[in-house]
């Protein structure tokens, strides 16, 4: 089994979100998706992210778009980096992941698409009313489903496991419980450990 712990906040969350659900169908495998809040464990656990925003290396900055920019073309994504407004609050987002249950998937590609590939703010009301209705869902029930007490808990427990499973940023992913991996630049790491399991099991 494969544990993908995202927020939709993260261009390389959106890379792994894209990349790994074929590689999972080559191996038979399911995906558990598992929405968190990056910001969250930042706060907790990960600072050092927001020193080198306020401090960036410029030529690190530089690097990373056009690391970015190879990787989307790669995928066959559009990705803006950055959006106009970034970082952005994807509380309401991520807890719609929750709430969104058997939609999940559908509804976190909307947003991904929306964020990085349209530039539009995912914190935004309206922005997510949008989403809603271009997969299907009533937007008054999403918008007073997130607000349910139950699915803020969800959101919060998934944090904070990943956390004591060891993570520290989006996306986290496990395979078989306990062989952790990070980052969408590891899926071919991903695929070794799947490929190993396959064999064994032979």
């Amino acid at each position: 089994m494969i544990e993908f712990f995202f927020d939709c906040s993260s261009p390389w969350t959106y890379l792994a979100f894209h990349n790994i659900q074929p590689l999972a169908k080559e191996f038979g495998q399911e995906i558990s998706w598992r929405p968190i809040l990056v910001g969250g464990i930042f706060n907790s656990i990960n600072p050092s992210v927001y020193a080198s925003r306020e401090h960036p290396v410029e030529a690190k900055v530089n690097y990373m778009k056009k690391d970015m920019a190879d990787w989307a073309r790669s995928a066959g994504l559009a990705i803006k980096m950055r959006p106009t407004v970034f970082p952005v609050n994807s509380v309401k987002a991520m807890r719609g992941c929750i709430w969104s249950a058997k939609d999940m998937l559908p509804f976190a590609r909307a947003v991904f698409e929306t964020y990085w590939g349209g530039d539009q703010d995912i914190s935004q009301d309206a922005v997510l009313t949008e989403v809603c209705k271009s997969v299907g869902v009533d937007p008054a029930k999403f918008l007073a489903g997130i607000s349910d007490q139950a699915i803020k808990d969800q959101l919060k427990a998934n944090t904070d496991e990943v956390m004591a499973r060891g993570g520290f940023g989006s996306p986290t992913i496990f395979v078989d419980k306990t062989d952790m991996y990070f980052g969408n630049d590891r899926l071919p790491l991903v695929r070794e450990a799947l490929a190993r399991r396959k064999a064994s099991a032979a």
